[in-house]
């Protein structure tokens, strides 16, 4: 058995244009011999040129990159070891090793130390697990980290986390800096400050802002030079060689309390967690890298080992020599302002001082160079539109203008001057990053979207959803308002982005989790009917067009929309006659019109345009087979008919009465619009009364309705009164009237309730029914006026008032259930019932049935 599959020509927007096959080897008899199938391959093209897209397919991740971008990545040469590796070691082996380190060991002890190496490095490998996963499913582009996040959870999530870690990067650099101007200044050359003796708090802090400036501006110049001058400057410098023992006494196994009294297990893990960031340093320069998809799993990770590898050793290479006072002294007073770390090194302590400086100059070196092309990244694909400017770059493909919104943010960073206070702010922003990037793994995995083929095998949901669970962790542990603040930045641009951001489709996994829900969710409305507590109105709103395709009463959306206290969904259809082939143009203009307003009015819904050779046949496919599976309408607005009485068209009516009857036997509740271009907008605010004339029993229909549109704003500032109707005062009246008032109170609906009399006032009666003898005039039940006044006269005098004997059976069930009479205070609803008697009866009624 044979399978045939044909490719669509939109297989790969993105791929490269170069042919399987030279265009000299498709001229010539091959080109002849194929002229019978000469339509089939203009429009569809060769099969090599399928073949074609085919070996270029990027199942993943899709690039969306500027001309500059373009040309640069035909330049890229970076390998696994100066595009990823040195520079991941660069950004991990930071300030912190070198300056904080001991300390952080001298007050946790031996054993608590380990446990927070061990935790922030587990968390990062794990994010590394992920991130390989998502960088082999595809070709990752310029942007790195943050494709791999937008395009795994979307446009709104990815600008937001992108953002994020931009600041998280950008701020890492002010931490390096600062870093280094502190070895500097309290370990190297002291006599050079500015404001006075560096150990005094004050002007050390002086000292690191105007430092820190200059330094900030020599490492923007060297980043704004070029890449490959950075990589080739800052490789990794030489660590201790060898160390000197001492024998040392006391405990270094436990923490102790000493006078800093603030730090604690929480505190140092905050401080500490910046050292093991920077992990994301080789998948921000995708765009340098030969071959990202491999080189940024295999630098990452091994990165991570070699740095996890240091840090444990460390960690017990400084319990075990170091007396645990001399550690807990943070700048080194008590053996003359010298750096601990640097007392171990041979020869000489300036091996470990000289090294340490660059390789934080370095690592800030680094941050400096990725933030600008993340802000680069995030410009060009314009989901953040203030942003855009930062997607232009100069002939040499450098961000000029990220980089200089860097360097800004990066001297806030500096004006801070501690470094306590910044790390703390750099580990919100890195676990936020890392979390997104763990759940977008997780997400994809579970999803088991087609799309998800990851080359990178050593991955599994469970190590992921394990990695998100570490990051939120870690953050609420670290500082708990620190990281509220970063979730509310996330959530504050996650909402600018979804409001008035770009519009992308990058099928991302937020979308594909939205459809497994939806699947799952509409396969559990299958299996039964809903209950009475859960019924809620599914409008289906028959809507009529214009010439021009857009709709002819918009106002029957503004009534659905004062509905959507309902809750339900809500759907704008229409039907367009004629045949399919050749009006599937205007059936998707007329569509857009219906989507524009509904995003306009703020309906949750769908929009849906059918085309058939007769409308009574496509309203009534719209009425059968609207909706999906138990999500389908169960009521249906339609709009009562214009000028019947004057059409020239025979069958104006009947569309009209063949649309009542498809309803009644579809078992649907009925809203006839009558009126509806005397209603009110969108922002009108109304006042007076929303009457409810409850003749016949309807379920609840006719109190429903008034409720929801009292929740509306129009609606709000109005009473509802509900009035029933009786021949006289009786007894039987009263107690009517008070069983009436009990179901109100118990379904707390403030509603009046009124009692009206109609022994002497059978003119009220008319106009009541009026809407029915309108309906049975149109159905052909009964003829003229006076035969339904003689209904009217002979039973009135029967004490009850039966309506369902004035028109046809099949007709007033429905229309009965959903007459409602508004009577407002407002110029368009200032007719009362008794001014509609002066009214010729016609199709201007004010009513809505």
């Amino acid at each position: 058995m044979s399978y045939f599959f044909f490719l669509g020509e939109d297989g790969n927007r993105n791929c490269d244009n170069e042919p399987l096959a030279s265009h000299d080897e498709l001229e010539g008899p091959y080109e002849h011999q194929m002229a019978l199938y000469e339509d089939d391959l203009q429009a569809r093209g060769k099969i090599s040129q399928i073949l074609n897209r085919i070996a270029n397919y990027q199942a993943g991740i899709e690039p969306n990159m500027t001309k500059e971008y373009s040309d640069k990545d035909k330049q890229a040469k970076l390998g696994t070891l100066f595009g990823v590796y040195l520079p991941t070691i660069q950004n991990i082996f930071g300030v912190l090793l070198f300056i904080r380190m001991t300390w952080i060991v001298g007050m946790a002890g031996l054993f608590e130390s380990l446990g927070i190496v061990v935790i922030c490095c587990l968390t990062t490998m794990l994010t590394a697990i992920s991130m390989s996963a998502i960088a082999t499913n595809g070709v990752v582009p310029a942007g790195g980290s943050y494709f791999m996040i937008s395009r795994a959870l979307g446009p709104e999530f990815g600008g937001a986390v992108g953002i994020l870690f931009y600041l998280g990067t950008t701020v890492a650099s002010s931490m390096y800096i600062i870093g280094s101007v502190e070895i500097l200044l309290k370990y190297m050359a002291p006599q050079i400050s500015l404001f006075g003796d560096v150990t005094i708090e004050a002007n050390a802090l002086s000292n690191y802002r105007v430092y820190g400036t200059m330094i900030l501006l020599l490492l923007s110049v060297i980043v704004f030079i070029g890449v490959k001058f950075v990589n080739n400057l800052f490789s990794r410098y030489t660590m201790k060689d060898r160390v000197i023992g001492q024998e040392t006494h006391g405990n270094r196994l436990y923490g102790e309390v000493v006078a800093d009294i603030t730090s604690s297990f929480m505190v140092l893990m905050a401080i500490y967690f910046p050292s093991v960031t920077g992990i994301m340093a080789g998948s921000n320069r995708s765009g340098d890298l030969a071959d990202a998809s491999r080189s940024i799993p295999v630098g990452t990770i091994c990165a991570i080992i070699t740095t996890s590898f240091v840090y444990f050793t460390s960690v017990i290479f400084f319990a075990a020599i170091i007396e645990g006072d001399l550690m807990r002294d943070k700048f080194g007073e008590s053996i003359d302002s010298g750096l601990v770390v640097a007392k171990l090194s041979w020869p000489n302590e300036w091996v470990i001082l000289i090294g340490s400086f660059l390789s934080t100059l370095g690592a800030g070196l680094q941050s400096l160079t990725g933030a600008p092309r993340l802000l680069q990244a995030i410009g060009c694909d314009g989901v953040l539109p203030f942003l855009n400017i930062f997607s232009v770059t100069t002939k040499r493909g450098e961000p000029f203008r990220a980089l200089v919104m860097t360097v800004l943010i990066s001297e806030i960073g500096i004006c801070i001057a501690n470094l306590d206070y910044v790390a703390p702010i750099i580990t919100m922003f890195f676990l936020m990053c890392y979390g997104f990037v763990n759940m977008a793994c997780a997400l994809q995995t579970l999803l088991r979207t087609p799309s998800w083929r990851p080359r990178f095998q050593f991955y599994h949901w469970t190590l992921s959803l394990l990695g998100l669970a570490l990051c939120i962790t870690l953050m609420f542990i670290s500082s708990w308002y620190y990281a509220l603040t970063a979730i509310v930045i996330a959530a504050l641009i996650y909402k600018y982005i979804e409001y008035k951001g770009a519009e992308k489709e990058w099928g991302d996994g937020i979308r594909g989790l939205a459809m497994s829900a939806a699947r799952y969710s509409l396969l559990r409305l299958q299996q039964g009917p809903p209950h009475t507590k859960n019924w809620r109105p599914q409008l289906l709103v028959l809507m009529k067009m214009d010439s021009d395709l857009t709709p002819k009463y918009p106002k029957m959306v503004n009534f659905a929309s004062q509905l959507k206290a309902g809750k339900g969904l809500t759907l704008l259809t229409s039907v367009l006659p004629g045949e399919f082939s050749e009006k599937y143009a205007d059936a998707q203009a007329a569509k857009q019109s219906l989507n524009k307003l509904i995003e306009t009015t703020g309906i949750k819904g769908f929009a849906d345009v059918v085309i058939a050779k007769d409308v009574t046949d496509g309203l009534c496919h719209l009425i059968q087979n609207a909706g999906l599976g138990g999500l389908r309408h169960n009521t249906v607005m339609i709009g009562w008919p214009y000028g019947w009485r004057h059409s020239g068209e025979e069958r104006s009516h009947k569309v009209f009465i063949d649309a009542i009857k498809n309803i009644n036997a579809g078992q649907m509740a009925l809203l006839a619009v009558k009126g509806i271009n005397q209603f009110p907008d969108q922002g009108e605010k109304l006042s007076g009364t929303v009457d409810i004339w409850w003749i016949v029993h309807d379920g609840g229909m006719l109190m429903l309705l008034p409720f929801l549109l009292k929740q509306h704003r129009t609606f709000k500032n109005c009473k509802l009164r509900i009035f029933t109707v009786a021949h006289t005062y009786s007894k039987h009246a009263i107690q009517e009237r008070n069983l009436i008032s009990m179901i109100l109170y118990l379904v707390s609906t403030m509603t009046e309730n009124e009692l009206f009399s109609t022994k002497h006032n059978k003119k009220m009666i008319y106009a009541i029914l009026n809407p029915y003898k309108s309906m049975a005039c149109l159905d052909g039940c009964v003829r003229n006026k006076s035969q339904v006044l003689k209904q009217i006269k002979q039973k009135s005098s029967s004490g009850c008032i039966d309506i369902y004997v004035t028109v046809d059976q099949r007709v007033c069930d429905l229309i009965a259930c959903t007459m409602l009479q508004l009577h407002m205070n407002t110029n368009n609803f200032k007719q009362s019932v008794t001014e509609q008697l002066s009214e010729s009866h016609d199709e201007r009624d004010l009513s809505i049935h």
